[in-house]
Order: structure tokens, then sequence, then C-alpha cells
């Protein structure tokens, strides 16, 4: 997929199709959209493309980001976008409606279909909706699909929803909302050493930006991609009551995979979180401790092999 961050012509030869909107978390609403544009293009001959934005600071509309900007990139990719323009909103936030249609979609996509949500808003002060962009489209010689949005739960799927899945620890919604497993890739970073020198549970310091939601603390049953394979892990959000008892200490994001040993340091692997396991609460011990992380990452182990056998 070819990214562009700023207002440029794409390559798209004989014009694209262009699915629009935000993509925050690229759940199941904005496949459906992504994937409409993308089979549109294929079966018209054109170009399937994308138009969404940067936030300042790589802030979200409504609250942290859900997937890192590589994670979000990665699964739009995987949907078979060819060329995604992404440039910060300040370069077009004043645009009219109708300089919108024009510089955007006509001059740098040449585009021949778009598509979009029936929420969908564009424009200075989101002062366009659906029906105007039918009309300035019609115009220009573009077809507007509108998407139905996707439905979980007897309600319409949003970020909204999935940020506080999430933070509820209500894993199995989050996942079937976003339509695959919520992941982080953050850095590696070095912890204090206390999983390696006094659990003996080495484990991979993935730590939540600032800007980035951060899911409900407990235990969950995860997977980690390392060295092209997956590898079954057991991670811990929380602010580890059991080895500093401070209300001021961070909150840490800490993965043991039990078969794996190497340097990390500095990579940013993919984690994905599959189940969520149990809270997070102080234990008696440090032994007691290691035991509960050494029982996660065995229903760990039971957990991904019961998948790769359906």
């Amino acid at each position: 997929m070819q990214i562009y961050h700023t207002l440029t012509p794409v390559e798209a030869p004989r014009g694209s199709a262009v699915a629009l909107g935000y993509f925050d978390g690229v759940h199941c609403g904005h496949r459906q959209v992504l994937g409409a544009a993308v089979r549109y293009a294929a079966a018209q001959g054109l170009t399937p493309a994308a138009f969404t934005f940067e936030l300042p600071g790589n802030q979200t509309l409504k609250g942290g980001r859900i997937l890192s900007t590589r994670q979000k990139h990665r699964r739009i990719a995987e949907l078979g976008v060819e060329q995604y323009l992404e440039p910060p909103f300040e370069n077009f936030r004043a645009l009219s409606p109708e300089a919108f249609v024009q510089q955007i979609l006509v001059d740098c996509f040449r585009a021949r279909a778009v598509f979009c949500g029936d929420n969908f808003t564009f424009g200075a002060r989101a002062a366009g909706n659906v029906e105007l962009l039918h009309m300035l489209c019609g115009r220009a010689g573009i077809e507007v699909h509108i998407v139905p949005m996707a439905q979980y739960g007897a309600q319409a799927v949003s970020s909204t929803r999935i940020r506080a899945a999430l933070e509820e620890g209500r894993l199995d919604d989050a996942n079937a909302m976003l339509g695959a497993p919520y992941a982080i890739d953050w850095q590696v970073t070095h912890g204090k050493g206390i999983g390696s020198s006094r659990l003996g549970t080495p484990t991979v310091n993935q730590n939540y930006p600032p800007d980035a939601l951060q899911p409900c603390t407990g235990v969950y049953l995860t997977r980690i991609r390392l060295e092209d394979r997956w590898w079954p892990a057991a991670t811990g959000i929380g602010r580890r009551p059991t080895v500093d008892d401070s209300a001021k200490a961070a909150v840490t994001c800490e993965t043991y995979v039990p078969d794996f040993s190497g340097d990390l340091y500095g990579q940013a692997p993919v984690l994905e979180f599959h189940r969520y396991l149990c809270p997070v609460r102080k234990y008696p011990t440090l032994e007691d401790l290691a035991a509960l992380i050494h029982r996660a990452a065995e229903d760990s182990k039971i957990y991904f092999a019961a998948q790769t056998v359906k």
C-alpha cells in the first residue's frame, strides 16, 4: 500500500474507488466501507484507495487511539487498499464541501466512485453530509455508495463502543466489533527485571504511550509475533501490587512468553489479545504471583493449541 502524507495526486491511471473515513480501529463498519471500495475497484478496473487524516499529536476524535498508526496501516493494507492518502487534518480542514470534492476526490484521486457510512461528514465545520456529497459528486461524475453501518448486539458498531468494551474488560465484545483481535505493537522497553531476577518469568515490556487507549487492567491470554511466528503468551496490565503497592506506581504491560528467550529491546512486535483471564490483585508472596503467571501461560498454550485443531 502506497501511503501519502500530503495532498498529492495518487497513482490511479484509470481512476479510483475511494473509501472515506477516519477508520479508528479499522472495525467491522470500517471494513465494510473499505471492502466495498476494494471490490468495486476490482470489478471496474479502478485503483482501490482510501482517504483519511492525521490529527495533531496523533490524537483521536474521541478518546485514545485504539490501534497504533502501524497497526491501522497494516490492517487497511490487508483489506486490499493500494493508494492511501493520510494528510494532517490542518491541511484540509478549511476546505468548503465543494473544494473538498474538487481538490481531494477529483484532483488527488481521480475518483470514479466513493464509499462511506451514512454518518459521514466533510468540509469545513463538517458542513457537508451524505446528501450534499451525492449532489456535488454527481456534478463531477462520481458515484456515491452509502454503506450500511455494521451491527453488533442490535446496535451500530462504533469506536466508542469498542473503547468502552476494552476499558471494561469485555474483550470478546471488542474483538467481535473490531473483526480481528485487539492488538498493540508498542516498542519493547527495559523493565525493572523483577520477572527475570525474582519470579523466573522474564517479560516483554510494551508500555502504553499517553495518547493510546489502555484496556482494563488484568491478566490476558495473548499471542505475540516473534521471529516470523506466533508464540502463546500471558500478558498482565496493571500496577503490579504484589511487587510495588504504591498507589503512584505506573501501569505496565508485561508479557511472559514461556518458550522464548532472546533480546527484543527496541523492537515492536505485534501482541494480540484473545481472552481476558482475571483481574490484577495483590498476592501474599512472589511465589504465588509466579504460579499465576505460569498457570496463565499454560492456559494460553492450551487455548491456542485448541484453535489450531479447529
